[in-house]
């Protein structure tokens, strides 16, 4: 059941849709490409060779590539496939 100028199933829609656009953003981040460094980009401490074995082109250590994997990634703040009604609530 939809609400106002809504379709039916308009709820449903744009919860996929913004599911498939958070599965395309986490595809689209590049893996690492190219040679391993032998220490950290950041923090410049060694690499270790099993960590640059089992990830070509690895730039960080794990405790830096950790932080930069838990901090916040700024994006928009709405669903812009939305309806107007639906943004204007």
């Amino acid at each position: 059941m939809a609400g106002g100028w809504a379709k039916d199933g308009a709820v449903g829609e744009q919860i996929e849709a913004s599911i498939n656009d958070e599965l395309a953003r986490m595809r689209a981040k590049a893996a690492p490409q190219g040679e391993s460094r032998t220490h950290c980009a950041d923090c410049e401490e060694p690499i270790p060779e099993a960590r640059r074995a089992a990830i070509s082109g690895v730039k960080l250590c794990v405790d830096c590539a950790s932080d930069r994997d838990t901090r916040p990634e700024a994006r928009g703040g709405f669903n812009r496939r939305g309806s107007k009604d639906s943004q204007l609530k």
